[in-house]
């Protein structure tokens, strides 16, 4: 059931023709701008890739935003000296301009649930944990066939921390986040003010993690678009990273970007 809010932006964005609305672009991260890397510092970003999406952004008249699991000062440390709207952590901080629009509290029990995960992390070769303060993950792209066991260990964990926290499963990795925190609802909260009202959403990712925010950009009428293939709401595809780079860069050589730059 649609909130509210998202009654009132579906409306907004119906009254205008698909083929002409303005876009408002959402992006992921890690697997979308970037290849996965196998440890999470070791991500590479092409270096035509920020000043692309900062004349991409200029043209959208500033709707531009990253939508990432990783934390705001991540994606600003790596865009650097680019900075752009972004909702971290799914959801949990957003930042419009200079502006903190949100930032969920640090669930009582995360600093328990950090220690466990370490212990566990400091006794299996190959097991990651990337504490992010608000959130914590644990990764095993490494150490594949340790999978079941680290599933056990965080899945136990969220159930002991109770309905503060929701547990996001991703692609070797599993996330500790606040029961709130979506990058659906995020995408929604951007979309209720400027420069997003009013235009169409587009967004781009490429794992569970992003199955949220395909479906709320679906319930506003807008473009959801899965990079790779897997089981997905999305309802479109891009092959890969490298593909959506060749479309964000030629967008930002020819000046303009739509809907249908992504067909």
């Amino acid at each position: 059931m649609m909130t509210l809010a998202e009654t009132e932006l579906l409306h907004d964005i119906h009254d205008i023709d698909p083929a002409e609305a303005e876009i408002a672009l959402f992006l992921d991260f890690d697997g979308t701008l970037v290849e996965i890397a196998p440890v999470p510092d070791a991500v590479q970003l092409d270096r035509q890739v920020a000043p692309a999406l900062g004349f991409l952004r200029d043209s959208l008249g500033g709707a531009l935003a990253l939508v990432s699991g990783r934390p705001v000062s991540f994606l600003d440390e790596i865009l650097a000296p680019y900075r752009f709207d972004a909702a971290g952590l799914h959801g949990a901080q957003i930042r419009v301009g200079d502006e903190i629009r949100s930032q969920f509290a640090v669930p009582d029990a995360m600093r328990e649930a950090t220690r466990d995960l370490v212990r566990f992390a400091n006794s299996h070769v190959g097991i990651i944990v990337e504490d992010k303060h608000i959130s914590i993950a644990v990764h095993w792209r490494l150490a594949p066939t340790l999978k079941d066991e680290a599933l056990d260990l965080i899945r136990t964990i969220a159930a002991r921390m109770g309905p503060a926290v929701r547990l996001q499963e991703g692609k070797s990795v599993a996330e500790l986040v606040p029961a709130g925190a979506s990058k659906g609802g995020a995408i929604v909260q951007l979309m209720q003010s400027a420069p997003y009202a009013g235009r169409r959403p587009v967004f781009i990712g490429d794992d569970i993690t992003d199955e949220a925010g395909f479906k709320a950009v679906n319930a506003l009428g807008g473009l959801s678009i899965r990079i790779g293939d897997g089981e997905t709401c999305a309802a479109h595809r891009i092959a890969s990273p490298t593909a959506l780079r060749t479309i964000l860069l030629t967008a930002a050589e020819h000046g303009r970007l739509t809907a249908s730059s992504f067909s």
